[in-house]
């Protein structure tokens, strides 16, 4: 018999799965490594061509949503990470090291699917060991509860909608 999962490992397992979605580490890395987004027509599809319009759409929204971007009204920069967003990247950097560091998931691998792999593992192995990346990623969402409480039920749902991101 198994235990019920209470709210809170439930709301951070859906937080998790939104904030390891493709199109959002993309989005997010994108900004942090090469700045602001300009308003030229283009630019957003031209930094992120490899992802959907349709997942661009929805990682643009979700991140909007979780207070990870914004948008200068008529600025030249079209979208700017916030300091959540910010923060956000270093987790994903932290990440990406760690399973780099493991061959995780595979010697091969690309910076997306090593976000992923290292952040929806499960902590533990024989010594039940917390690891650097969900630690990073523990304490991003105690300094950002409100990801937590944020409807993000649709996000998978959607991403699957709008096709997964290379």
């Amino acid at each position: 018999m198994t235990r019920p999962l209470t709210d809170s490992l439930l709301r951070e397992r859906r937080a998790i799965r939104t904030l390891t979605l493709p199109g959002l580490i993309r989005l997010v890395t994108e900004i942090d490594d090469n700045g602001p987004i300009s308003r030229r027509r283009g630019s957003l599809q031209g930094a992120l061509g490899d992802l959907t319009p349709g997942q661009l759409r929805h990682a643009i929204d979700t991140a909007r949503d979780l207070g990870l971007i914004h948008a200068r009204g008529h600025a030249l920069a079209r979208y700017q990470l916030t300091a959540s967003g910010k923060d956000l990247a270093e987790v994903y950097d932290t990440a990406a090291r760690w399973a780099r560091s493991r061959e995780l998931p595979s010697r091969t691998s690309g910076f997306v699917a090593r976000v992923q792999c290292a952040l929806q593992r499960p902590d533990g192995g024989p010594e039940r060991e917390v690891s650097a990346p969900r630690e990073a990623l523990s304490e991003w969402l105690k300094a950002h509860p409100r990801v937590l409480h944020q409807d993000v039920a649709r996000s998978s749902q959607t991403a699957q909608e709008s096709g997964r991101a290379a």
